[in-house]
């Protein structure tokens, strides 16, 4: 549960601005999006090469 303390003359704006921004680092809504569609172990493994393979080939070439 996620508690914002009102202070003295704060505007509502503003404290449910520091709300949402709390409530984004928690990741439940990240958490829920990947929760409702199940994936296969072995799809996830293959996701995780082929964006590692993308990063590499963008990345892994520069010369300093």
């Amino acid at each position: 549960m996620l508690i914002i303390n009102i202070k003295e003359n704060e505007s509502i704006d503003k404290a449910l601005k520091r709300f949402k921004k709390k409530f984004e680092k928690t990741g439940v809504v990240k958490q829920l999006r990947k929760r409702a569609a199940f994936e296969k172990p072995s799809i996830g493994r293959r996701t995780e090469i082929i964006r590692a393979s993308y990063k590499q080939r963008m990345y892994g070439n520069e010369e300093a």
